[in-house]
């Protein structure tokens, strides 16, 4: 049977068969050959970089690394410039991958990776959804991703989607009239599993609920569903178990650089220690052991087209005390690092404290459907959300009140009831922002 992605990725300059070889001996290694292997690695990629990169150069100046904890944080401030003046020596916008962040952060940019590195990358991803009966050559994918609306941009990305046997749902749209398509859709095509941002997902499986539907009596051939992009909570995780009868898969990933880790049958979140090597730093960019909380720095160990060497990818997480260097462990996502929000009393609270209050209590009462947090002034927070009906006066003054229990007395909360919720340009529910 014809393999059209493998041949995809092969027509386009994406050396797959090397690459799988290369995946092969990574995974064939022992616990001390993949230290040494890893240690190799990261020094390699340092070298390249500082040899071969004008731009690394530049940033790492005359500073001495004598160990890799000297080696500079990158973060996206450091790719604000044009693209071409940040590839290595060998590399032209020609014989590259080249993509661009949603911008979902705030600080949306264009990087480039190198063809072998890119093959890797499909590589490890196409044998990690295997763990799940996944084939990306034949089984069909049902998509919650964005869509650029520009006619002819639409119309190349669904060829490219219909190439990779995946159809395309627009999550710009969840009235129950575009659901009742989508769940239409569902039920003329085998898809095998679902991929997508999580939000989306969630309002799908919140419509199913309201209609005592399950999607698996819809869709009998669904295998299973891979949510990314966006927090997923406990509360929601068993919504959709509940609904669609299939597993619930958590990814983290970042296109920038690949699948960071993805949920293991073993229900372990298994970070990709094949292509990456991830570390946790406190705010002064000290490496943390593991078990506690901070910012996620990210080292592609094959990308010599463009560096990203210990770059910090924006969100704050835990690696868990179980972790070994060839198996590292996340243990938790705990927000992004930009989601702070200032007090009036100075105290500092990560955004997502907000919307994990939030989110309990309204699954308590279970009408509103979307919701997100914006901080307007420092003692000031709208709630914009969704429902099927206006929340109450006793609604608003709960929600006040376990707030102030949580956070600090004499805060100000504007509830905003809204027909939709903004999303970003990609389609992303940014769930807290601060104005302040």
């Amino acid at each position: 049977m014809l393999r059209l992605f493998d041949l995809s990725l092969q027509l386009n300059g994406f050396p797959l068969k090397a690459a799988q070889e290369e995946l092969s001996q990574i995974l064939a290694l022992n616990s001390t050959e993949y230290e040494t292997f890893l240690e190799a690695k990261k020094q390699e990629i340092l070298e390249h970089h500082l040899t071969h990169n004008a731009h690394y150069k530049k940033l790492i100046g005359e500073q001495k690394i004598e160990q890799w904890s000297d080696v500079p944080v990158m973060r996206k401030v450091h790719f604000q410039s044009p693209l071409s003046e940040r590839l290595s020596e060998g590399f032209t916008p020609k014989n590259v991958y080249i993509n661009k962040t949603s911008g979902s952060s705030g600080d949306p940019f264009v990087f480039a990776k190198d063809k072998f590195c890119h093959a890797l990358i499909w590589a490890n991803i196409m044998r990690r959804f295997d763990w799940y009966g996944i084939d990306f050559n034949h089984s069909w994918q049902a998509r919650f991703y964005g869509m650029p609306l520009d006619f002819w941009a639409n119309k190349q990305l669904r060829l490219k989607d219909f190439l990779s046997h995946r159809y395309r749902f627009n999550i710009f749209d969840f009235s129950d009239a575009a659901i009742q398509r989508m769940l239409s859709k569902f039920s003329k095509t085998r898809f095998d599993y679902i991929n997508g941002y999580t939000s989306s997902i969630v309002l799908l499986a919140k419509y199913l609920e309201r209609k005592n539907l399950f999607l698996n009596d819809i869709c009998p051939s669904l295998k299973v569903c891979i949510v990314t992009s966006e927090m997923l909570f406990e509360s929601d995780r068993l919504l959709l178990e509940e609904r669609f009868r299939v597993p619930i898969i958590n990814e983290y990933g970042s296109a920038e650089l690949d699948i960071i880790a993805l949920e293991n049958p073993q229900g372990e979140w298994l970070i990709n220690s094949e292509t990456l090597f991830v570390e946790i730093l406190d705010d002064n960019d000290c490496i943390l052991p593991y078990g506690q909380e901070g910012k996620i720095v990210v080292t592609s160990l094959y990308n010599k087209a463009h560096p990203m060497i210990r770059y910090e990818v924006g969100d704050r997480g835990v690696l868990d005390e179980k972790s070994t260097p060839q198996k590292p462990l996340l243990k938790s996502l705990t927000g992004r690092t930009n989601d702070v929000a200032l007090l009036p009393s100075g105290k500092k609270t990560p955004g997502m404290t907000f919307y994990s209050i939030t989110k309990q209590l309204f699954d308590d009462q279970g009408n509103v459907k979307e919701f997100v947090i914006i901080q307007t002034q420092k003692n000031t927070f709208e709630i914009q959300y969704t429902s099927e009906r206006e929340l109450s006066e006793n609604e608003k003054q709960e929600i006040s009140r376990v707030f102030d229990q949580f956070l600090e007395p004499n805060l100000v909360y504007v509830f905003n009831r809204k027909d939709t919720i903004d999303r970003t340009k990609s389609g992303k529910l940014k769930q807290f922002r601060s104005l302040v």
